[in-house]
């Protein structure tokens, strides 16, 4: 047992937290190698370009693979930490699905030698690091592991889930206190001392499994505030009430704080890491159980509202504002405005108009003969309906006077006046 010299990182999974993660380390002057399965992604990044859409990771990516400090691979090699940023999404029956990170973990374990850490960042059910120990000790008996020996494994074993918001990525991993659980104590002292490189908050220690929950707990919390809100939008509807304004009013109480409701909720995270509670509880988890249902939900109501609108029109011609699933970014993950945007399109009831600043195509399930990407001008121009699905910036600044001839369906209430 001894300590790990932080020579060489590397980060297995180049996407929305894993290449952000290599960039920060890279720019702290550690050689970092990251490892993705994506040829496009790793070709993209040794061009000391980025592959997603995240505030200031361009120059920091060019910075990084001019200085040399940063390249990208289809295949693990030998370094001294590795940590793990790959998706955790969920099968049928919201079952969590964790064979990305397995698959991760036995390509690495080749390669894993005696005094190395491995971090786990990926958002996983409880149980998930102390699987990987036994992943890897499967491919390397000669190794120990900290499942079975302890605070005298060969491998140091921790989980530090990541918390940063899509668009705040680079500000986040630097000004974000972490949450860093180890398998033994010395593993999340390991880890901590990795971590205390790049993080300016604080590092707080504690064990593998609290640390998961607490990801899960976090995101949890957030869905049920948000449930509650979409709850009150659909009973404000049904007693003709101003939801909007019902929540400007309740909020001026000094303890109220009511979230403002949407068509849904979508993101990798909110809309999938409480399913991974529920799996682990099902019997005790009905409050996070009921939240997901009413925030999985809330798209079906919206639907019906575009529905009922557009059968008053002879030819209606509807415009979508905006796929991603939460302001100013092109992250389209879970986003309940692409649910909502399939079935209308599915439906063909009307001719559709979508408008998303932040792509330059529609994804393959939304291209039809009724539909096509345009400009928001363009769709203000043509369509008699508009459904507001995400509040993107330059949404909120459409005059008043142009939206007078319209049917507007604003789920995300940008239009209210203050």
């Amino acid at each position: 047992m001894h300590k790990t010299a932080f020579n060489k990182v590397s980060v297995i999974g180049l996407g929305y937290i894993g290449l952000p993660t290599a960039a920060v380390i890279a720019s702290r002057g550690i050689e970092v190698i990251g490892v993705d399965v994506s040829r496009h992604a790793v070709d993209t990044i040794n061009q000391g370009k980025i592959h997603i859409v995240e505030p200031d990771l361009d120059m920091l990516v060019q910075s990084a693979v001019t200085t040399g400090k940063l390249r990208a691979s289809t295949e693990p090699e030998a370094a001294d930490v590795f940590m793990i940023a790959v998706p955790t999404p969920f099968s049928d029956g919201h079952k969590p699905d964790v064979s990305y990170i397995e698959a991760a973990v036995k390509a690495i374990a080749p390669v894993l030698q005696k005094g190395n850490l491995v971090i786990l960042e990926s958002t996983s059910p409880v149980g998930t690091t102390e699987k990987m120990s036994e992943w890897m000790s499967e491919i390397r008996n000669d190794l120990k592991f900290p499942h079975q020996n302890g605070e005298q494994a060969d491998i140091q074993i921790a989980h530090c889930p990541e918390r940063v918001l899509p668009g705040y990525v680079i500000q986040e991993l630097v000004s974000n206190d972490r949450v860093i659980g180890g398998l033994t104590p010395f593993c999340a002292e390991q880890a901590k001392a990795l971590y205390e490189v790049f993080v300016k908050a604080s590092c707080i220690i504690t064990d593998a499994r609290t640390a998961e929950m607490a990801k899960l707990t976090e995101n949890s919390f957030r869905d049920v505030n948000i449930a509650f809100a979409n709850e009150l939008s659909i009973i404000c509807d049904k007693l003709n009430i101003n939801v909007w304004e019902l929540i400007k009013l309740a909020n001026r109480h000094p303890r109220v704080s009511i979230l403002k409701p949407g068509p849904g909720v979508g993101g990798h995270c909110i809309a999938v890491d409480p399913w991974f509670i529920v799996d682990s509880a099902p019997d005790e988890a009905q409050l996070i159980r009921t939240a997901r249902e009413v925030n999985d939900g809330k798209p079906e109501f919206v639907l019906e509202k575009i529905r009922k609108v557009a059968g008053e029109f002879k030819q209606p011609k509807i415009a979508l504002l905006g796929l991603a699933f939460k302001a100013d970014i092109d992250d389209l993950r879970e986003s309940p405005a692409v649910g909502i945007a399939q079935k209308v399109i599915q439906e063909a009831c009307a001719e559709v108009l979508i408008v998303e600043p932040h792509i330059n195509e529609l994804p393959a399930k939304l291209q039809g003969d009724n539909v096509k990407l345009v400009s928001l001008a363009d769709s203000l121009g043509e369509a008699n309906i508009i459904v507001t699905l995400t509040d993107h910036t330059v949404f909120k600044q459409v005059k008043q006077s142009v939206l007078q001839e319209k049917v507007i369906i604003d789920a995300r209430g940008i239009w209210e006046k203050d």
